[in-house]
């Protein structure tokens, strides 16, 4: 079947980069056809039609051209703008973030509709939630699950033995829990508490309506905060940049 010349999405813009002097290649996440980048044409300049409707973090639906190398934006119409987000440093840089993530992880033209789903749902969420880093920690643990690192937190990965209600550890390279004794040889491996492995089992099965109801004290959340980093930063094989930002923030805010 040929592909249509013209066709249209629903998109979250991921990131925008200049080109020439008034058009922006735009990265997109879209329901059906994964991350993908287009041209957006003319939108720099001030009385363009499109400009508005393709903002950083936006969702909105587009028509785009086939073009030889990327896309081309011809038409575009805000569904929402998450207007919350672009009042408040920290929750735009918490959403920001989440961006990133997508954009850093996903390879392009790859459908994933449920993580399509979590980053539409997650910026929703951050425009309303009193707990944006909670947020982000369900967000984080979701979206390991729809790329397929999902980690395991029921059982030690070595012996396969239940943990037991102690200091155990979070191992990146095994993809999960270790216990006192399998850690032995696994220099990257983390200890975690008991009360940290429990929120993330938790957060990880739970619907968010119910997660986010979770109150947990400042010492355990950068607990949570310093593990996810970590993993993340492994599976990555970088550092995520939007992190730097974040900390600067907490330390001036």
């Amino acid at each position: 079947m040929t592909t249509p010349r013209v066709y249209k999405t629903e998109a979250i813009v991921l990131k925008r980069m200049q080109l020439g002097e008034a058009d922006k290649i735009l990265t997109l996440y879209t329901p059906n056809l994964g991350k993908l980048r287009a041209i957006a044409k003319g939108v720099r300049r001030p009385k363009s039609r499109l400009g508005g409707h393709v903002e950083l973090l936006s969702h909105s639906a587009l028509m785009l051209a086939r073009g030889r190398n990327l896309d081309i934006i011809t038409q575009g119409e805000t569904i929402s703008s998450f207007l919350p987000l672009r009042g408040d440093l920290w929750r735009s840089s918490l959403a920001l973030y989440a961006a990133e993530l997508v954009e850093q992880f996903t390879p392009e033209r790859v459908e994933n509709y449920p993580l399509y789903k979590l980053l539409l749902n997650t910026l929703h969420w951050l425009c309303e939630t009193q707990d944006g880093e909670l947020t982000l920690r369900y967000f984080e643990l979701n979206l390991l699950t729809h790329l397929g690192y999902k980690p395991q937190l029921q059982h030690c990965l070595g012996c396969k033995a239940s943990l037991e209600p102690t200091t155990n550890f979070f191992s990146p390279s095994s993809g999960g829990m270790l216990c006192p004794r399998c850690r032995e040889g696994e220099p990257l491996a983390r200890p975690i508490s008991l009360n940290a492995l429990k929120v993330m089992r938790f957060l990880q099965k739970s619907e968010y309506a119910k997660a986010s109801k979770v109150r947990i004290k400042a010492e355990l959340a950068r607990e949570l905060e310093s593990l996810m980093r970590h993993y993340i930063r492994y599976l990555l094989e970088r550092e995520v940049k939007s992190v730097e930002f974040l900390d600067r923030l907490r330390r001036e805010g």
